[in-house]
C-alpha cells in the first residue's frame, strides 16, 4: 500500500520544476496523496499548471503571503477556500520566503528596516499564520506541517544576510508551534536542505561558490537532489514519523556536521 493513500494536503510555493516544493509534491503524489497547490501570482500559475497535470492534480489557488485575513488571496482566505471542498486535510508543505535581492549581497549590517520586516514577515511569520489557518482542518484527527530552512539559520553563509535571521526565527517557530499543536496530534517539522540550484537559491549572490564549497566539504561529497529531499519530506509527512515533531531534519550530505573541513577538501 502507498504511504499517502487517502491523505490530502496543500503545497505552498512551487515556482518551477526545480523547486524543492515540487520535488516534495512529486514524491507525495507518487505515494498516493491528493494535492492542492497555492501559487504566488499568474506568472507562477503558468509554470505550475503543466506540473499539476503531470500528477493528475486539478486544484490550485493564488496566495499572496503579504495579504492578511479577509484580503483577497491571503493565507487565511486560502484555507477558507479549501474548506469548501475538503472537510479535513492531513498535511501542509510551506515553501514561502522572500527578501530584497539587492540586500542579499554585501554585509548584513546594511539591511534596511523595511526589508528586515518584509523578510521576517513572509519567510517566518507566514508559517505561523499557515499553521493557525490550517488548524481547523486538522484539529479532529491531527496532521503534519512541514517548512523549509537552511544552514544559514545556524551559521553564517556568504550573502545570506537577513534570510539567515528569518530562517532562525522560522526554526524557533517550528519548536513553539510543535508545543502548541502537539495535544491535537499535529506535528510540526522543518527540512534544512543543502545548497540547491533553485530559483530561490539563484537569488543569493555568490551561489555558485557556496554550491561548490558545500559539495567539497560535506561528508557525502555531494549536494542533495530533489528526490532526496522529497523522500525525507515523505517520511516527515507520513505516519512513519508519527512520533517526530519540533525537529529540523538536515538533508545536506552531512554539511551541518562539519566545523573545520580537512585541508584537502578546500578548493580555493
Amino acid at each position: 500500500m502507498s504511504l499517502m493513500n487517502n491523505k490530502k494536503g496543500v503545497i505552498m510555493g512551487v515556482a518551477n520544476e526545480r523547486s524543492i516544493a515540487w520535488g516534495i509534491a512529486k514524491e507525495l503524489a507518487n505515494q498516493g496523496a491528493e494535492l492542492t497547490f497555492a501559487y504566488q501570482n499568474e506568472g507562477f500559475k503558468k509554470r505550475l499548471i503543466p506540473l499539476m497535470e503531470s500528477i493528475q492534480s486539478t486544484k490550485c489557488f493564488e496566495c499572496d503571503a503579504s495579504q492578511y485575513n479577509d484580503q483577497p488571496n491571503s493565507i487565511e482566505s486560502l484555507f477558507k477556500e479549501i474548506s469548501y471542498y475538503w472537510d479535513e486535510i492531513d498535511f501542509v508543505v510551506h515553501a514561502l520566503a522572500f527578501s530584497d535581492k539587492e540586500e542579499l549581497k554585501g554585509k548584513y549590517i546594511n539591511c534596511s528596516r523595511e526589508n528586515f520586516r518584509n523578510s521576517l514577515d513572509i519567510s517566518a511569520f507566514s508559517f505561523t499564520r499557515t499553521a493557525k489557518a490550517a488548524f481547523p482542518l486538522m484539529s479532529n484527527k491531527g496532521g503534519s506541517l512541514l517548512t523549509l530552512s537552511y544552514i544559514g539559520a545556524e551559521r553564517t553563509t556568504p550573502n545570506y544576510n537577513v534570510m539567515g535571521v528569518a530562517k532562525a526565527a522560522l526554526e524557533a517557530s517550528i519548536k513553539y508551534l510543535a508545543m502548541d499543536l502537539g495535544k491535537n496530534n499535529i506535528r510540526v517539522n522543518g527540512i534544512s536542505a543543502g545548497p540547491m540550484k533553485t530559483l530561490a537559491g539563484s537569488a543569493i549572490s555568490g551561489a555558485r561558490h557556496v554550491f561548490r564549497h558545500s559539495e567539497n566539504i560535506a561528508p557525502l561529497k555531494f549536494n542533495p537532489e530533489l528526490k532526496e529531499i522529497g523522500g525525507s519530506a515523505l517520511y516527515l509527512l507520513s505516519d512513519l514519523s508519527s512520533g517526530v515533531t519540533g525537529n529540523i531534519h538536515h538533508v545536506d550530505g552531512g554539511l551541518h556536521t562539519v566545523a573545520i573541513p580537512k585541508p584537502n577538501d578546500i578548493n580555493e
